[in-house]
């Protein structure tokens, strides 16, 4: 399996209202609305999700808007920073952006000789930017964004764990390398993978139990180039103890989750087949696309669905 995974491929949060996290999303951090759905689970929700021109693979930042659900209380357990890549140089565009439309949060600081700016989501959500080169990745731009300035999608993650080794562990397992180490935090890195490529490990051995709801991480995926990959990493969890459940077909990628000893939820996901197998590229994200069992109650589910654009 060291080869297999490819670095992240999305992360999963939630919301209380679809409409301010649409807005957020698009017209303050800049990113391309790829696909507006609904949770498979539960087609009363909206699934959205935010990323580059095409959705591409370690892009993608995702949300469940459950409506007026009450806030995640942070601690550890869970992804505690979702991380963006941004080109070098553009923070204190986004410090300025950010500050001059009402988000909170702002803190600047350096990790392992990387320049970040930390700020809050809508729902408490926590986030970085961090400067880093473009490795070839094409911001979308629009709404006050440009090249110079525009999110390309993602850096890494951090979770915040009261036992980091064991988590650690895992990744190893699924071809991270340990990197370096600063205070209580400890970088895994993937190599030949795509460009969001690093987990940080936050050890917190006293730290409260985080509790979700809106603002917190439901689920984060890991990239795999297609379903025979997926089978592999799947078998080869199995054999190692894990509960994994059957791969689901979520439409735009193939899907198994198992979860961590820390108690984050990992979801392994295929690059294929893309946001595009239902809407052409030029239009992603606007039309209201439904899974095939849902279309006979479209009208129905439109209704109980609020109005985002």
């Amino acid at each position: 399996m060291k080869k297999l995974i490819k670095g992240l491929h999305h992360v999963t949060s939630m919301a209380a209202d679809a409409k301010e996290n649409n807005q957020f999303f698009t017209s303050i951090l800049g990113l391309r609305r790829v696909k507006k759905t609904v949770n498979f689970d539960a087609p009363d929700v909206y699934h959205l999700y935010y990323g580059d021109e095409v959705g591409t693979p370690g892009s993608v930042m995702t949300y469940f808007p459950f409506g007026k659900m009450p806030k995640g209380k942070r601690g550890v357990g869970e992804v505690g920073v979702t991380e963006f890549a941004v080109p070098k140089g553009a923070l204190g565009f986004w410090r300025e952006r950010l500050a001059s439309n009402g988000v909170t949060g702002l803190s600047g600081s350096s990790f392992l000789g990387e320049d970040r700016l930390e700020f809050d989501g809508p729902d408490g959500d926590s986030f970085a930017l961090v400067e880093a080169d473009p490795e070839g990745r094409a911001a979308w731009t629009g709404n006050g964004v440009g090249n110079a300035e525009g999110i390309l999608g993602f850096h890494g993650a951090r979770f915040r764990l009261r036992d980091a080794d064991a988590t650690g562990e895992l990744l190893t397992f699924m071809g991270y390398e340990r990197d370096e180490k600063d205070g209580n935090v400890t970088r895994y890195r993937i190599q030949d993978g795509n460009a969001a490529r690093t987990i940080d490990l936050e050890a917190i051995p006293v730290g409260n139990q985080a509790t979700q709801g809106a603002g917190s991480v439901h689920h984060i995926a890991f990239a795999v180039e297609d379903r025979a990959a997926q089978l592999e990493v799947r078998k080869a969890l199995v054999d190692t103890g894990y509960q994994v459940t059957p791969v689901i077909d979520r439409d735009y990628f193939w899907a198994i989750y198992f979860r961590t000893p820390g108690g984050v939820l990992f979801e392994v996901a295929t690059n294929e087949p893309g946001f595009d197998r239902d809407e052409d590229t030029a239009h992603l994200g606007e039309a209201l696309m439904l899974p095939e069992r849902y279309q006979p109650y479209r009208d129905q589910i439109e209704r109980n669905l609020a109005v985002i654009g």
